[in-house]
């Protein structure tokens, strides 16, 4: 397949996946639920961490900048942070103990009840982020789940659990960016007004 073969299939592809994303009317109420339940945390004092690995590790980095930076309104700071941005921290627990912990130890240290954390997982399956919803669920932190090949195990353990339907992995990573966009437009509009 030559260049603009590729490129055309590639925009094909992710043409479809958001089309069934946006005919999902059961994803687009828990978006909105999960919206809801972010702006209720920092409204109440909260703050909201997000986690991933590799590319998703990116997307929540990107993510968590959003709402401590500013996405369309220049306003205050919405106390947010990607929990590997730390490689001190990283390296060391994934040395001294194991990778699988890096998220759950931190969370345990830092979350509060009425965090939210935001778990980004292509596969659904990714054992750190799996391991922080569980202490979340201990520690009275909300989960949103962001995830694609039907869901994975995490599927069972997020209060909100959106599931891009596809199992390509740049397909999935492409959705999670616009969903948590449109989140952040959501919570920030809400909190502070429309766009300006």
């Amino acid at each position: 397949m030559d260049n603009k073969g590729i490129i055309n299939n590639r925009i094909s592809e992710h043409l479809l996946v958001m089309q069934e994303l946006q005919k999902d009317g059961s994803l687009l109420e828990i978006l909105s639920k999960a919206a809801t339940k972010i702006i209720d945390s920092f409204q109440g004092g909260n703050s909201v961490y997000f986690c991933g690995n590799g590319g998703s590790a990116a997307d929540a980095q990107h993510l968590a900048a959003e709402f401590s930076g500013k996405f369309y309104i220049d306003r205050p700071v919405l106390p947010s942070e990607a929990l590997h941005c730390n490689s001190s921290y990283m390296t060391a627990v994934s040395n001294d103990y194991s990778y699988d912990i890096v998220y759950a130890r931190l969370i345990s240290g830092i979350g509060r009840s009425g965090d939210v954390l935001v778990g980004l997982s292509t596969s659904g399956n990714s054992r750190n982020v799996i391991e922080a919803f569980n202490v979340c669920r201990d520690k009275g932190i909300y989960t949103v789940a962001l995830l694609g090949n039907g869901g994975g195990k995490m599927a069972k353990l997020a209060d909100y659990c959106l599931i891009v339907p596809s199992n390509n992995t740049p397909r999935i990573q492409e959705m999670h960016i616009m969903l948590g966009h449109i989140l952040c437009e959501i919570v920030e509009s809400s909190i502070f007004g429309g766009k300006k």
